[in-house]
């Protein structure tokens, strides 16, 4: 056998080898796409073509048939339903992430310190589990304005009944050519020292008076001394018909509690309540004739709380809402990396004589930085995309102001505006500016993994 024979047998099966490793690198990665594929298939239809179709449709008017080229987008900054939706995303950007972050880390901190921590942790979480459109409607109940229907708003006059009263007779009003009426709401009537004096009011239903309330015409009868004015207050109506108008019939009832002034040159010098039949006696009084007047303090509407709905406070309520919702998320995920904290290093810093504060602040905080960037970016991404809460929450009078840029592409588009071109840009806008966040999570998350 020869040398060159020799050579070419041996070299034979060496170059096999790198040729079939090569098929079967080619037949892995044959194999490899065929398991991708329908999830890519996927991903084209339902992310890339509508990403690249708003684009195309975003330089086209609102009937799709004429090219505008970036007017939509210049519209779309002039707008100033636009700009408002803007200033109110720049909001929910800056709040909303910044303090479910910061109620996040307090609770996770907390809850290792609770006897009951796995139970505390489940109820927190719970609200994850409610859609946002059933939290909407619930939290559109909450703050009803009526605090016969909205809780917020029920606490909220209970706190304020409990340390200031509320009048009685907010429909009352003085019988007309008897009484008379100042800008303020107060009614008035003149009379002299000595003498006595009916007030006689309207607009009272008789199941709304007071319990205590009893007959005034006993009360009318007492007669003034020198010195003093004496009168009474009284419904001027006779449950079943009949009576005479400015007088007190046996059948009418008094109003307790009210506040009754004799007032001489624009000054108060008296004042009186009511008892339980209306009458009232305002003693100490010099010769001449006074103002009798009922203040605008009996009559002032009942507190009726808070609106939480309206322009000035319906951004800050649907943030609460979304605070519900996912402080739960944020208190997990913070709690995960709290967990994985060296434990010798928060030991060591209490031998050396560190208190819980420092070592939240100076130990916690800066180990726990990862995992709160990674949480303040995701709720980011979160916020921009907010939709059904403001949706919902927001009634149709204010939603204007509580709009943010996905409510307002959505209305823009298909809520009465009927121009997808304009809502295309919105989109266009929406996606410029969520794509920042993505990519730092995304990088964050390969500089982990190394």
């Amino acid at each position: 056998m020869t040398a060159t024979t020799l050579v070419t047998q041996q070299a034979g099966p060496r170059a096999a080898g790198p040729a079939r490793g090569r098929r079967g690198r080619r037949r892995a990665r044959l194999i490899a796409l065929l398991f991708v594929f329908p999830a890519l298939l996927l991903l084209g239809a339902l992310v890339v073509y509508p990403v690249l179709f708003s684009v195309g449709r975003s330089f086209f008017d609102a009937s799709g048939t004429r090219f505008v080229g970036a007017g939509n987008y210049t519209e779309m900054f002039r707008d100033p339903a636009t700009l408002k939706a803007v200033r109110n995303t720049a909001i929910w950007v800056v709040v909303a992430p910044a303090l479910l972050t910061g109620l996040g880390l307090v609770l996770a901190v907390l809850v290792e310190k609770v006897r009951w921590a796995t139970a505390f942790k489940l109820l927190l979480f719970m609200p994850m589990a409610v859609s946002f459109l059933a939290a909407g409607i619930i939290f559109r109940l909450a703050y009803d304005a009526d605090p016969n229907k909205g809780v917020l708003n029920a606490a909220v006059v209970s706190v304020h009944d409990a340390f200031r009263s509320t009048s009685a007779y907010p429909t009352a009003r003085g019988r007309a050519g008897l009484l008379t009426e100042d800008r303020d709401g107060s009614w008035r009537t003149t009379a002299r020292a000595g003498e006595s004096v009916a007030l006689p009011m309207v607009g009272v239903l008789p199941g709304d008076l007071p319990k205590n309330a009893a007959p005034a015409y006993p009360a009318a009868a007492k007669q003034a001394a020198s010195g003093e004015l004496r009168g009474v207050v009284y419904l001027d109506f006779t449950p079943g018909g009949g009576g005479r108008q400015g007088k007190v019939d046996p059948n009418e009832s008094g109003l307790p509690g009210m506040t009754v002034q004799a007032v001489r040159d624009g000054k108060a010098v008296a004042s009186a309540t009511t008892a339980a039949d209306g009458s009232f006696r305002l003693p100490g009084l010099a010769a001449g004739s006074y103002t009798v007047r009922l203040p605008e303090s009996n009559f002032a509407q009942p507190y009726q709380g808070v609106s939480w709905l309206g322009p000035a406070l319906v951004t800050p309520a649907i943030i609460g809402a979304y605070l519900w919702i996912w402080t739960g998320f944020a208190m997990v995920l913070i709690g995960a990396g709290l967990a994985a904290l060296p434990r010798d290093a928060l030991e060591a810093a209490r031998m050396d004589g560190a208190n819980e504060w420092q070592i939240f602040r100076r130990i916690t905080v800066p180990l726990l930085a990862p995992v709160l960037t990674v949480v303040f970016v995701t709720l980011v991404i979160n916020v921009l995309k907010v939709f059904d809460l403001v949706y919902i929450i927001a009634p149709g009078p204010v939603q204007e102001d509580a709009t943010v840029l996905a409510t307002q592409m959505w209305l823009v588009s298909f809520g009465g505006g009927n121009n997808q071109g304009l809502g295309s840009a919105l989109g266009v806008l929406l996606l410029l500016l969520v794509i920042p966040a993505m990519v730092f999570n995304v990088r964050r998350f390969r500089r982990s993994q190394r």
